[in-house]
């Protein structure tokens, strides 16, 4: 992306999945916000439409797959051939090549024609076998030019493309917390695109994988927001009014605590104002909805204790009636206090639970989510090593994971706040 963009192109990022940290990489180095594709979490309607929206007035779209390409939550259901799948849109293959030569092209071959091409168009069914290109490989960790004419060798015999390859290289490797990258610093770029510049035939490339712009089709206008939906009620007495004009949504946001958020989200809400809970203090004037994202707050403890003011009015306007969404790091943000090694620190006292971000009680949670909700059905993931001290408290509806087994995962409603684990999505 970064090598594309300094050729003077104009680059639209996409990941496949429902990942927050790839994204903010994308977008540093394209300079527009990259946007998620997820066939969990949304219909195949919507992943084409979202593809066509943020594709219209760009060079090129990359679409970064996630894991392997046939990794899903149900086989190959919800992964990265299946993004491809419903897009119709061919993939290169990165393969990890270290320490490997002829046997990559049994791996190869697998790949390739495990779920063959066939003439079906790109909405049929789900779970159909086929209609996925591979149009070729780079070859990733390579060793020396050697190694690498090996490589092409299974390129040969197999007749598939090899567009190049990247040498094995520390200055390329980039550190991880939390079973991903670590965005507090984003890398440096130029020894990556000069070494993409010597080893990858960009041209050839391009003339594999050119494919005709998909035509909007009408879909996203009528998309029902997930987050803006979930607490249409009649507001009880003593709701901060609306003030008149558009509908406000005031959305947390700032490099860490908060900042996980889709692109799409933000996009359908009629309004928005964002701000930091670390550092500014709040006007809930023409508030029609407070949007607390997710993030690491255990990170910024001191910062977001030290600015009382906004936690005393996010208290207040939750107490008067106001509507709130929070999610995951939103939701701690929105309890009693969280707990860490250095000791507990106070939080909004909107809900009346504890938090322990402590090392001893760190346990990983993660998968997809689904639960119904005043007739309504919400989806979305669950990420994140924090818990709730004491007993996991009572869940207003029953959480499922994305094969339809019950979780533990509690979604509280109290008064016009709704908040959760579970970071939702448009559906």
């Amino acid at each position: 992306m970064a090598l594309l963009k300094s050729k003077g192109m104009k680059v639209q990022p996409f990941k496949c999945g429902p990942d927050y940290i790839d994204t903010k990489f994308h977008e540093a180095v394209c300079g527009r916000p990259s946007i998620n594709l997820d066939t969990f979490m949304a219909s195949p309607e919507h992943v084409r439409e979202l593809f066509a929206h943020y594709g219209e007035d760009v060079d090129v779209c990359i679409v970064e797959g996630m894991m392997g390409l046939f990794d899903g939550y149900d086989r190959e259901r919800g992964s990265s051939y299946e993004v491809a799948r419903v897009l119709d849109i061919p993939v290169v293959l990165v393969v990890d090549a270290k320490s490997a030569a002829y046997s990559m092209a049994a791996l190869l071959s697998g790949f390739i024609h495990f779920r063959p091409p066939t003439p079906q168009p790109s909405a049929a069914p789900l779970g159909q076998e086929g209609n996925v290109r591979v149009a070729g490989v780079i070859f990733n960790k390579v060793g020396s030019e050697k190694h690498f004419a090996l490589l092409q060798q299974v390129c040969a015999d197999l007749d598939i493309e090899c567009f190049g390859y990247l040498p094995k290289s520390s200055a390329l490797e980039q550190g991880s917390r939390y079973l991903g990258l670590d965005f507090s610093e984003l890398p440096e770029n130029r020894s990556l695109m000069e070494m993409l510049e010597e080893h990858i035939n960009l041209e050839e490339l391009f003339s594999k994988v050119s494919v005709s712009p998909p035509k909007l089709g009408g879909v996203r206008g009528g998309l029902n927001n997930g987050i803006r939906a979930v607490l249409q009620t009649t507001p009880p007495k003593g709701t901060p009014p609306n003030l008149g004009g558009e509908k406000v949504t005031l959305v947390a946001r700032n490099a860490e605590s908060f900042s996980f958020l889709y692109q799409e989200t933000i996009d359908s809400f009629t309004q928005v104002r964002f701000f930091d809970p670390e550092t500014e203090v709040l006007s809930f004037e023409n508030i029609d909805l407070l949007y607390l994202s997710g993030g690491y707050p255990e990170k910024h403890l001191e910062a977001l204790v030290g600015n009382k003011a906004c936690r005393k009015a996010i208290h207040d306007f939750a107490e008067q009636g106001g509507r709130v969404v929070a999610e995951c790091g939103g939701m701690m943000y929105l309890c009693e206090s969280i707990v860490t090694d250095d000791g507990e620190y106070p939080m909004c006292g909107v809900l009346p639970y504890r938090i322990s971000a402590r090392e001893a009680d760190r346990k990983l949670s993660l998968g997809y989510r689904q639960f119904m909700l005043d007739g309504k059905e919400y989806r979305g993931h669950e990420f994140h090593y924090t818990q709730f001290l004491g007993e996991v408290p009572k869940s207003i509806v029953q959480v499922y994971d994305a094969k339809g087994n019950p979780v533990p995962t509690p979604v509280f409603r109290y008064k016009n706040v709704l908040a959760s684990y579970t970071h939702l999505y448009n559906i």
